[in-house]
């Protein structure tokens, strides 16, 4: 396939947050009675005010906006465990040293998203799109819309490389090329996504001189 630009969903994606996530959620879900398992399986790929109006129906918007801000705090100041994934720092650097513009798309708040972003030690990202940004959180198209404007390019002429079902779905819905990392085997949209891989090592990327980028799997 073939893009000019790159945007990066963050957890699962760049970094491995996987322990982090699920320990914060569950402390959470311990404390309004729920299930474990029912919690994680909603959550991924999605913003978290989504998931707390999910799991708390009837509650406040004032009593929702009290429960995110304290997952937010757990969240933000636990990072252990929190690490780059296979070839994330090489690819954002190679991408830099070629001139190729990228961008982190998360649907994290900005405490969350930037402390796993250090934690991880991943390069700077120019343009770092987080949940306050947008009105509506993935699978809707805004957040992965709003990356390509800052990038200066057509949503079209952008990969989304994401790892969770909301995230691949945002992608399609903006019209992006999709590139789905590590995305679960059954997933229904993965028949619609342009390269599937299990890491990001697999990952051959060459930028031509009329500005387009080759995008290929190593052999």
């Amino acid at each position: 396939m073939q893009c000019k630009g790159f945007l990066f969903d963050l957890d699962g994606t760049l970094v491995d947050s996987l322990p982090v996530v699920e320990r914060s959620w569950c402390r959470w879900a311990d404390r309004h009675g729920l299930d474990h398992q029912d919690v994680l399986n909603f959550i991924h790929g999605k913003q978290a005010i989504t998931s707390l109006r999910h799991f708390l129906p009837g509650r406040s918007e004032e009593e929702i906006q009290a429960e995110f801000r304290l997952l937010e705090g757990i969240e933000s100041s636990d990072i252990d465990g929190i690490a780059a994934l296979p070839g994330a720092v090489a690819l954002l650097n190679h991408l830099d040293e070629a001139g190729i513009p990228w961008a982190i798309v998360t649907s994290g708040s900005v405490p969350v998203a930037h402390a796993r972003h250090r934690a991880a030690g991943l390069p700077e990202a120019k343009v770092f799109v987080t949940a306050e940004r947008v009105k509506r959180g993935k699978p809707e198209p805004d957040a992965y819309l709003l990356g390509a404007e800052l990038l200066g390019l057509a949503p079209q002429d952008c990969a989304v490389v994401e790892d969770a079902v909301a995230g691949v779905l945002s992608g399609l819905a903006a019209g992006c090329r999709v590139i789905a990392a590590n995305v679960p085997a059954d997933a229904p949209c993965l028949g619609d996504v342009d390269i599937v891989l299990s890491s990001l090592e697999q990952l051959a990327i060459n930028k031509r001189c009329d500005g387009w980028v080759n995008v290929s799997l190593n052999a």
